[in-house]
């Protein structure tokens, strides 16, 4: 082999696996978090304060993690493509938002407020706000039990 086709070979070879882990990146589907088992189990309220008590600690401890949070429905904020669950104590400004996976949308739409529900979803970050009440925000959520 001249150094003219070692060139041509390393440069199609670069294209091809490049070629190749585009399309596989391009095609990757995100795991349904209905049969992944959830890193902890705890209550809307119990969440929320850990947040505000500590929010560095408590970030530490839940971002990227799986959570089954149980509390009550507060609101359902429903769009064409996006549905939101709002958890928490009724009293409270403070609540759990879970956007809805694009898998079980449908499930948002049969609930009601003022009931408990058990949502799982992974922690994505906490949104402190005094006057308007902080969140706790859960994407790729799915209702575990109503």
């Amino acid at each position: 082999m001249n150094k003219k086709q070692i060139i041509l070979f390393i440069l199609f070879t670069a294209i091809a696996c490049s070629s190749y882990y585009a399309y596989t990146e391009y095609n990757r589907k995100t795991p349904d978090l209905k049969n992944i088992k959830a890193d902890e189990t705890i209550t809307a309220t119990e969440l929320i304060d850990q947040f505000v008590n500590n929010e560095q600690k408590t970030n530490n401890k839940y971002f990227n993690k799986i959570l089954s949070v149980t509390g009550i429905i507060k609101e359902i904020q429903k769009s064409d493509s996006i549905n939101t669950v709002v958890i928490g104590d009724t009293t409270s400004m403070n609540s759990v938002r879970c956007t809805m996976d694009m898998l079980h949308q449908k499930q948002a739409t049969i609930l009601t407020t003022g009931t408990i529900v058990t949502i799982k979803g992974i922690c994505t970050g906490f949104n402190p706000d005094e006057l308007l009440g902080s969140d706790v925000v859960l994407n790729r959520c799915f209702i575990q039990s109503k």
